[in-house]
């Protein structure tokens, strides 16, 4: 297993994604009217007590969850795929490293908008028609409409079909959409099939609540180019944000200019600090010998050293003058000052070794 492509999907894209978002399509818009007269027909079947109650009834009378108890352990903790909190922060999780990766807001933006219309259409639909649930019943047979319960269409269902769903809804391949189609269908499908296991939700609370989240799901195309305005303005005040912290003499600089620094050029007597600005980075570093006359052509004349032909000045103009003999410290004779042939050597020992 090569670790390399590992890391390397870890590390942040250069760029962001090309892939457009899904439009408007003549297919998907087909399925949106669809399921949305699904959706008008499941309300109306309960409305008018007809076989669909029958089959609420029916089931819940059979009680799944004493038929096969040994699935109830199991069942109590997948059913928490379907719960708003916990599927929220992990799929927020999960966008948040993609947006990151990918430089982009969408699929966070994309995540908020499909939950938000999700608490909006389902909670009214709960709060308006007030079905109670199969363990709150009052007479076999009824519908239960208009009383005071709020679990109709099933939440945790219609929740389970836009989390998981918006991970296929915002996959970059294709390969990567079937895979997770398939994934969030087995949790919708199953997270609605538990509901009914456990006794919490009628049959037709299920079916409007697949219907619900697929409802969003499509619908989502209409708010890209809402989802694309917000990210260019929460994008825009960030990086100004960005631009306040910024230093003030970064601030000031024009653009594509930077610092001025201290730039060192080598001279035959030494090394002379030019300051001036520093080059952009599309440009060589080193100087060009234009530069680099006019650059010396403005030291003073004293500091550069003579050029072949011309004289030496022994005193520069602004050489600094040469002290006074008082001015000096005395200076102690550390011997004789006659030439060293003209000294004499005083023996007093003949010279060779010792006897």
């Amino acid at each position: 297993m090569r670790t390399d492509r590992i890391f390397a999907r870890l590390e942040q894209e250069p760029a962001r994604p090309l892939t457009p978002p899904p439009g408007m399509s003549g297919t998907r818009r087909a399925l949106f009217f669809t399921t949305l007269g699904l959706y008008a027909a499941i309300v109306a079947a309960v409305l008018t007590t007809s076989r669909l109650v029958r089959l609420d009834w029916q089931v819940m009378l059979f009680r799944p969850y004493k038929q096969w108890p040994e699935l109830h352990a199991f069942l109590d903790y997948f059913v928490v795929l379907g719960q708003r909190g916990p599927t929220a922060v992990l799929v927020a999780a999960w966008l948040g490293w993609r947006s990151w990766r990918q430089r982009t807001l969408r699929p966070l933006l994309a995540l908020g908008t499909s939950l938000l219309l999700l608490n909006v259409t389902v909670g009214a639909a709960k709060l308006g028609m007030g079905r109670e649930g199969p363990h709150y019943a009052n007479r076999i047979g009824a519908n239960e409409m208009f009383l005071t319960g709020d679990i109709f269409p099933s939440g945790h269902t219609a929740n389970a079909v836009v989390t998981w769903g918006i991970l296929a809804y915002l996959a970059t391949t294709p390969r990567a959409r079937r895979r997770l189609s398939v994934v969030a269908a087995v949790f919708a499908l199953g997270v609605g099939t538990t509901t009914v296991y456990i006794g919490t939700h009628w049959v037709s609370d299920v079916l409007l609540g697949w219907a619900s989240g697929l409802l969003i799901l499509l619908a989502l195309p209409w708010f890209e180019p809402l989802i694309a305005r917000a990210e260019a303005y929460l994008l825009g005040h960030w990086y100004r944000f960005r631009e306040g912290l910024a230093p003030l003499s970064a601030r000031l600089r024009p653009a594509g200019t930077r610092a001025p620094a201290i730039t060192t050029r080598l001279g035959a007597s030494g090394a002379y600090p030019v300051s001036g600005p520093e080059p952009a980075l599309s440009e060589p570093v080193l100087p060009d010998a234009a530069l680099c006359e006019a650059a010396l052509s403005a030291e003073s004349p004293a500091d550069l050293p003579p050029r072949a032909g011309e004289p030496r000045t022994h005193h520069p103009a602004h050489a600094r003058q040469h002290a006074a003999r008082s001015e000096r410290s005395p200076v102690t004779p550390a011997g004789s000052r006659r030439p060293y042939g003209e000294r004499t050597v005083s023996r007093t020992a003949p010279m060779g070794p010792r006897k």
